[in-house]
């Protein structure tokens, strides 16, 4: 058995080409490009049983090699994945189940009639590999990075497979976004941690590549710094998937969700206080404010306007074709694997907020966002509501995230509560009178609504 630790990176053909060519990988290629076709067979019963089971199980045709390789359930955050592999040489191009045992055989399947596993899928490309290598201050990093164009193909279906994948052979795994950051520096590389197995079963059934990760398990004891960690590592990943998914069907509900998973980190990063001094996310805030400055008034038109609806999936694509997204989602995993935010703190009150726990670090931001927020004012000027967004996105994202560690009555309903405020400040001013008045008298009642809800007093009283 062996750990594989690895990035892949969605592309075209011409950054497929470009990259053959980087100035990057021309220094640091100690083997040269090696190709190769590899064809290879993937099985699993007609239930789907070894997906279910996060297992992909395939027969591989390497020049005069037949190499039969078992993947299990491992762990993938925001595009860099880590899973166990263990590869059996064969005589021929036919499954060994009894290989299929022991502790590579996952208990979940132990019931399993090996006998009903049978070819579903095939995933066939050309692989140009090459040894990338270099010093990392006084550690050695060696990298496989491997250049696939071929294609999965299930049944009548088949999609492109165009992608770089680079596997970490020695060294840490921060080499491998670092490697992968400067590669995207020019080049439109987007993480996507969906493998070529996942690909031939959306084939099958194109929800079956799941666009939710689960939730992180945040206690009231978690630290802050532990906290804002596992949502922001979250929320990344969630909005890599989205992006994925909405590349592939083009779902309106899918750009809505990962406009909402950058809205929520962008709100995150900005309520740390002094457990993130502002120079340590400047750059981060400045990428999410470009992002969310061309996509969320989109979305918003969009709900309204099937138009703009029809018209986005091409012009996502437009975004996938430039760099910025790649370069946002390398850098992101780069400063979340860093820590960034906890460097330089320079204050004791700083590091004592990053080491608070949870439980009594939350309520006082909450009390502090509600209090400033001054709802009785929108009451009676429900015009500017408008201007109190990103104070609501920060409560609301906290509570969409964390509220389970609050001991605050009707903390569910306050959630409810603020996000029909946060519709209504959503919505523009509008020049014809009727509609205007209705939308203010909307405003109003809801700012009550919230103003009187248990959950908001208590915070007003914390």
């Amino acid at each position: 058995m062996q750990k594989e630790t690895e990035i892949k990176l969605r592309v075209s053909r011409e950054t497929l080409a470009a990259l053959r060519e980087h100035p990057l990988l021309k220094k640091r290629n100690k083997s040269g490009w090696e190709s190769r076709e590899l064809l290879n067979q993937y099985f699993d019963t007609p239930e789907r049983d070894l997906a279910k089971a996060k297992v992909a199980l395939r027969l591989r045709r390497d020049g005069e090699e037949v190499i039969q390789t078992l993947k299990t359930r491992g762990q993938s955050i925001a595009g860099l994945s880590e899973r166990n592999e263990y590869d059996w040489k064969l005589p021929k191009a036919k499954l060994d189940t009894k290989k299929l045992d022991g502790e590579c055989w996952p208990e979940e399947l132990a019931e399993l009639d090996k006998k009903t596993l049978k070819p579903i899928f095939t995933t066939d490309f050309v692989r140009e590999r090459a040894e990338i290598s270099w010093g990392r201050g006084k550690a050695k990093v060696v990298i496989e990075a491997a250049l696939d164009l071929g294609h999965v193909i299930a049944g009548k279906q088949k999609e492109e497979i165009c992608e770089l994948e680079l596997e970490l052979r020695e060294g840490e795994p921060s080499a491998l976004l670092e490697l992968a950051a400067e590669l995207a520096e020019k080049l439109a590389l987007m993480p996507c941690d969906i493998s070529k197995a996942e690909r031939g079963y959306r084939l099958f059934d194109a929800n079956s590549y799941a666009v939710s990760l689960p939730a992180p398990v945040l206690t009231p004891q978690t630290p802050l710094d532990d906290a804002f960690a596992a949502l922001a590592w979250h929320l990344l990943g969630s909005s890599q998937r989205l992006a994925e998914q909405y590349r592939f069907n083009g779902h309106w509900r899918l750009l809505q969700d990962w406009v909402q998973q950058l809205t929520d980190l962008r709100a995150l990063v900005s309520s740390l206080g002094q457990a993130a001094p502002r120079q340590s996310t400047s750059a981060l805030r400045a990428e999410l404010d470009a992002l969310l400055e061309d996509w969320r008034p989109l979305v918003q038109i969009g709900q309204d306007d099937e138009d703009v609806r029809k018209a986005a999936p091409e012009q996502f694509l437009e975004e996938l074709e430039d760099p910025r997204w790649g370069q946002f989602s390398l850098n992101t995993s780069r400063w979340l694997m860093g820590r960034s935010w906890t460097i330089d703190r320079g204050t004791t009150r700083g590091n004592r907020q990053g080491a608070a726990q949870l439980a009594s670090w939350l309520p006082r931001l909450l009390s502090d966002e509600a209090i400033a927020l001054r709802l009785n004012r929108y009451q009676q000027q429900p015009e500017d509501l408008a201007e109190q967004l990103p104070r609501i996105e920060r409560i609301q994202a906290w509570l969409r995230l964390a509220r389970n560690v609050l001991e605050i009555p009707e903390v569910d309903r306050l959630y409810g509560e603020l996000n029909k405020l946060q519709e209504l400040a959503n919505q523009p001013i509008s020049e014809d009178a009727e509609s205007n008045d209705l939308l203010l008298n909307a405003r109003k009642q809801q700012a009550i609504a919230v103003y009187q809800n248990r959950a908001w007093k208590t915070l007003l009283r914390a």
